[in-house]
């Protein structure tokens, strides 16, 4: 439940939102707030869901969900985002199949069970996020060593920078992760 601002009645959002956010219910098992808690603001929801969409479920690059799960869980970590830092620490841990994985990634990823290669990218990430001002051209060589081309370096920034957007949006709005988050992906599914 949004602290701030009130979801929406489901019956009447558009459409088009009411139909989305009813997909991801019967795929997840529930509405995850953040899509309610952004359809109070109709435009703002679909540009949202758009660029989010365009981002995370590419299949160009050679990010993985699960690392692009790694950069929002964190950056959102350092954004103090607790919405973002459970809900996708949750997907984090179901596309890579590791449990303790996403603590370790929000405590503190240079600990956490990661590749190099993984490493560099949330070292990226984690410079994007809080001194983009910074980036210069060793930075982007430290990544090509690890095979990330320039179009994968955009999408770590972009995910970086598209999440701090997210992360301030809920933290404002005092948005709370559903507790269906805080156990997906613990343990093995019951079926």
């Amino acid at each position: 439940m949004s602290v701030r601002y009130p979801f929406p009645d489901l019956n009447t959002l558009p459409e088009d939102i009411r139909t989305k956010v009813l997909e991801v219910q019967e795929k997840a098992g529930f509405i995850p707030n953040v899509f309610l808690a952004l359809a109070r603001r109709p435009a703002e929801w679909r540009a949202f869901f758009a660029y989010h969409d365009a981002l995370m479920l590419k299949e160009e690059g050679s990010l993985s969900k699960g690392e692009r799960e790694m950069i929002v869980t964190a950056t959102s970590a350092v954004n103090q985002c607790l919405y973002c830092v459970v809900a996708h620490g949750a997907i984090l841990r179901i596309y890579e199949k590791k449990p303790l994985l996403a603590d370790q990634v929000a405590v503190n990823y240079r600990k956490a069970d990661i590749t190099p290669r993984q490493r560099a990218m949330l070292d990226f990430a984690l410079k994007v996020c809080q001194h983009s001002h910074e980036i210069d051209e060793a930075d982007f060589a430290a990544l090509h060593v690890h095979g990330f081309d320039d179009e994968d370096i955009w999408d770590i920034a972009a995910i970086t920078a598209f999440f701090g957007l997210s992360n301030r949006m809920a933290s404002f709005a005092g948005m709370q992760p559903n507790p269906e988050f805080f156990v997906m992906g613990r343990l093995p599914r019951q079926k």
